[in-house]
């Protein structure tokens, strides 16, 4: 009966979304331990010329995004989901390991961030496939009745690996000083991140494969950008847009804010780690709600609902946020936009997956998301820093509101697609 599912396919979609929440793990430890090696890699200028730096390597990993999304969405279309998700993991292993064991700028100079940008690049290229592969899986694997609440669940890890990344800096914070956490303590949380992603490649060998690939035997349409472009035209577009708000929205009210309520707002490192994580578990528990929500009312409804909010309350959130408000307030806060914007985080995976077909899903999901995110969502702090390094800083409040904004059209232009998905399969 539609809604209901098997052990076999809860096993895979916990399997799968392990995986997820270890590759965000690993991605989000960069902006979260920045903060700290910033000074280790660019030892010359102020705080904020400190961050943009990191920012602009942290910029240089979205780059990487839409040419992993191009050859892992390929890969994943014409060899299976489960490679895919191998294979992704297997690159962010060893990208974090690199950034776990680089040189500092006093050892080597410039190769010191040089050996960042690599790391990053390899990173990113992980990244951009992960996503177009764990939502093509999650969505594909779960039942036609709750594809909202079981996909949701790819959002929820992905928020699990920033809220463990925040975990793992606050262990730390609380057994060494800021000069050891500067010095070398960063490391320890990248080391963790490759042991980790080691031990998911292995659990993702394992995996099933989805029936949605299975009912693919013999011949099918190409998988390539050039098909997807041309047949899918419409659907590449929309997602892009989605993706753009949507990520851009996502990175300022999280990774972002984490500087934001360092650099502007005040609040020592520690009390900032701990808000971000609060609005991160929040934000971790509410994914199968909207799910629910999505499953029940449709998915346009839930996440038009959830960009117009976000788009009314992004300029007075930040505003606000760095007026001086206690810390218990600031939480307050930024829990408003992160609650309203669930309703897209929670969604937006499995509509992008019901708009293709099976034949070029993961490419579909993949490749127009990552170009939206990496243009917009990869460029939210190098922005936010530059407003503020010329005294405009309100501006980027104003961006914000405007880019979902954007995402709100998008939505606007979508098809319901719980009554026209083009996921088949039961």
């Amino acid at each position: 009966m539609a809604g209901n599912i098997s052990a076999s396919r809860l096993k895979s979609i916990i399997g799968g979304s392990a995986g997820n929440l270890v590759e965000w793990y690993d991605w989000f430890a960069y902006a979260t331990f920045s903060i700290y090696f910033a000074p280790v890699f660019f030892p010359k200028g102020d705080l904020t010329a400190q961050f943009i730096n990191t920012s602009i390597i942290f910029f240089v990993g979205f780059l990487m995004r839409p040419l992993g999304a191009w050859l892992m969405g390929m890969y994943g279309d014409r060899h299976g989901r489960k490679a895919g998700l191998s294979l992704s993991v297997a690159l962010m292993c060893g990208g974090a390991l690199l950034i776990a064991v680089a040189p500092t700028y006093a050892q080597v100079g410039l190769a010191a961030p040089m050996t960042l940008v690599v790391a990053r690049m390899i990173q990113g290229l992980s990244l951009g496939g992960e996503y177009g592969a764990s939502a093509t899986y999650l969505c594909e694997m779960a039942p036609r009745g709750r594809r909202g609440f079981w996909s949701s669940f790819q959002y929820a890890t992905l928020c699990g690996g920033q809220l463990a990344a925040i975990a793992v800096a606050l262990v730390l914070q609380a057994f060494l000083t800021e000069a050891q956490l500067t010095q070398w303590g960063w490391r320890v949380a990248f080391l963790i991140g490759a042991v980790l992603a080691f031990a998911v490649y292995i659990l993702r060998r394992q995996l099933a494969e989805t029936p949605s690939f299975e009912a693919m035997a013999g011949a099918r349409p190409p998988s390539t950008a050039r098909h997807l472009w041309k047949a899918h035209r419409r659907s590449f577009i929309l997602v892009a847009m989605l993706s753009a708000g949507g990520g851009l929205a996502s990175y300022a009210f999280t990774t972002y804010m984490l500087k934001y309520l360092v650099n502007s707002a005040h609040f020592d490192k520690e009390t900032a780690t701990l808000i971000i994580a609060g609005g991160l578990l929040w934000l971790f528990v509410s994914q199968p709600l909207w799910g629910l929500a999505a499953d029940r009312f449709g998915r346009k409804p839930v996440m038009v609902l959830s960009a117009a909010g976000v788009a009314l309350v992004a300029v007075p959130v930040f505003t606000l946020l760095g007026s001086g408000v206690s810390a218990l307030g600031a939480l307050g806060l930024l829990l408003i936009p992160l609650t309203l914007h669930g309703g897209y985080t929670a969604n937006n995976a499995l509509v992008k997956a019901e708009l293709f077909p099976a034949h070029i899903r993961s490419l579909g999901v993949a490749l127009p998301y990552s170009i939206g995110n990496t243009l917009f969502a990869g460029t939210v702090e190098v922005v936010a820093l530059k407003f503020k390094a010329i005294g405009i800083e309100s501006l980027f409040f104003w961006y914000v509101a405007v880019m979902v904004g954007v995402e709100l059209i998008a939505m606007l232009m979508l098809p319901e697609t719980i009554h026209n998905s083009l996921i088949s399969e039961d």
